[in-house]
């Protein structure tokens, strides 16, 4: 249906309708502009969600147990979904409001030209009514006039007083405005026929032509707004397929955490290989006391080798509280590992050296590991983002290989740091006994905790059986030497619960959490600091306010269990 034959005569009408089908396009252009933004501030704020939960730590101290792995995963999937809500801002600000805003231009030139086309044949309508109004208006005059000389000519020829002369004059003069009209008849007649001409061409050519091509306009203005409707909906449907993989790699990140892989993990890292220590032996020391009674009260206090007639001889009970101590690991010497691994069969020094070593070398093939990873995870992302260069799929394997590479590979930091750890804490403690040793009774600065223990003199003239184990002989020539070169613990003399926990950044300083219960072995000597003892054997100082102390009654200086 056209406008030129249906709405010829409703020019101010379309002119109106026309622009108001242009301010709806902006209209719908500002609100793409708003849709995007709205697109572009939710990508924005992924992305710091994701930058505040992101590990601040260096690489090295990454944590290795798959729960932590799975929720980085799950942020950096979510990091590459930001940049698709980005890509979808993108493409509706170049595709959709940038198109609507050039188009919204054009269209506005356009009408113009055509409207300005449109008012010129209104115009020279117009003009060519008033040339044929005039036309007619001054043969109405003339026609007036002549009847006016026709009345006075009349009227002179039957007045039998007018002279000839009047006569001849009046005739004159109708004569003339008769010719006068004829004329005026005939421009009128062409006028007219003009007029009617130009409306024809005006109301059949000319406007049919002009509402012709604003309807053609009006139409294609519909049609771009469809197309953006459809290019607003695909900007966001063309990346659901990398959005979906984003939501699919969350998911195989939440199937990869493994709660037995992890509970390894905690065993690899905190096992020190030692043995649970064994049954406290039983120390009888009522075989001194004189015996009375029947020969049965005796067997039956006597013990099953004597009662047996094979009595043995009897044991020294502080050689055998020193045996004992070296069997409860937890609060005497440890075990020596068995295996080389830890370089246990080189010297103390020569063992510390090798050690840090091996931690240098295992860091330097972590990183290398670390690295890989990251440079395989950037390809990921370039081939998520542009399918034909590659299938993201296919490098999982190797990302998955590296990333157990890591784990393995700091799994053996931690062990052989744990190693440097006690090689470390042994030798300073033979250094701190060694100064005891040299009469230097004096105590170092109390200020903080590193280097601030020694032996109390008093305390060892009023206890002098503290140091009775690892001095007394024995039938093995050797135990000795072993039990002087891995110099005994200090005995426990209390034991203290943590009514905080303690970072225990500081050297000498001793972590511990809340509620936990540690072993006392040496009191606050007015610095704020005691010196505790863990379960698992490491020693080191705790603020005195962050604990409630227990002490053991008749237990100072004596190995006390608690």
């Amino acid at each position: 249906m056209g406008w030129g034959t249906e709405l010829w005569d409703q020019f101010d009408n379309l002119d109106k309708h026309t622009q108001w089908g242009i301010d709806f396009l902006e209209r719908y252009a500002k609100f793409v502009k708003e849709r995007l933004e709205i697109e572009q501030n939710y990508a924005k704020q992924l992305r710091n969600l994701v930058k505040k939960y992101w590990p601040k730590r260096s690489k090295d101290e990454e944590p290795r147990f798959t729960s932590c792995l799975s929720f980085y995963d799950i942020l950096n999937e979510l990091n590459d979904y930001a940049g698709q809500r980005e890509v979808v801002a993108e493409e509706m600000g170049h595709k959709v409001y940038g198109t609507l805003i050039r188009y919204s231009q054009d269209l506005k030139t356009e009408r113009k030209l055509h409207l300005q086309e449109g008012r010129k044949a209104q115009q020279y309508l117009d003009h060519c009514w008033k040339q044929m109004d005039n036309s007619k208006k001054k043969f109405e005059r003339e026609c007036k006039e002549a009847e006016k000389s026709q009345i006075n000519f009349e009227r002179l020829d039957n007045d039998i007083n007018a002279t000839k002369s009047e006569v001849e004059k009046a005739k004159a003069q109708y004569n003339l405005r008769t010719h006068t009209v004829d004329e005026s008849k005939n421009e009128y007649a062409a006028q007219l026929q003009n007029f009617n001409a130009e409306q024809w061409k005006h109301f059949n050519n000319a406007i049919p032509h002009i509402f012709k091509n604003l309807q053609a306009m009006d139409e294609r203005r519909t049609v771009k707004l469809g197309e953006t409707y459809r290019t607003f909906a695909e900007a966001e449907r063309r990346v659901i397929p990398i959005i979906s993989k984003c939501l699919e790699g969350m998911v195989t990140a939440a199937k990869a955490v493994d709660e037995r892989r992890d509970s390894g993990i905690v065993v690899e890292s905190f096992k020190s290989g030692f043995e649970p220590p064994g049954d406290f032996p039983f120390e009888d020391y009522s075989q001194n006391l004189s015996r009375t009674g029947s020969e049965g009260a005796i067997s039956s206090n006597t013990p099953k080798g004597e009662r047996d007639g094979a009595p043995g001889p009897r044991p020294d009970p502080k050689h055998s509280i020193s045996k004992a101590k070296n069997k409860l690991w937890l609060f005497g010497k440890k075990p020596k590992a068995p295996s080389v691994e830890d370089f246990s069969h080189l010297p103390p020094e020569q063992r510390r050296k090798r050690l840090q070593q091996k931690i240098d070398e295992l860091n330097n093939k972590l990183q290398i590991e670390m690295d890989q990873r990251d440079a395989l995870n950037k390809m990921k992302d370039v081939y998520e983002k542009t399918p034909p260069m590659g299938d993201p799929n296919s490098l999982q394997p190797k990302i998955s290989e590296t990333i157990f590479n890591m784990e393995k590979l700091r799994s053996e930091i931690h062990k052989h740091e744990a190693w440097l750890a006690e090689v470390e804490a042994k030798q300073a403690s033979k250094d701190r006994r060694h100064s005891a040793d040299n009469h230097h009774p004096t105590p170092q600065g109390r200020e903080s905790p590193e280097g601030s223990y020694t032996e109390d003199a008093a305390q060892e003239q009023h206890a002098p059986h503290q140091r009775s184990g690892p001095v007394q002989p024995s039938g093995d020539p050797h135990e000795f030497d072993d039990e002087f070169d891995d110099d005994d613990p200090l005995p426990v003399i209390g034991h203290c619960k943590a009514l905080y926990s303690f970072d225990g950044q500081n050297e000498g300083t001793l972590v511990m959490a809340e509620d936990e219960v540690l072993y006392i072995i040496e009191e606050d000597k007015g610095d704020g600091w005691t010196r505790a003892r863990k379960q698992s054997g490491q020693e080191g100082y705790v603020p005195t306010t962050y604990v409630e102390i227990t002490m053991e009654k008749n237990c100072k200086g004596a190995v006390t269990y608690i």
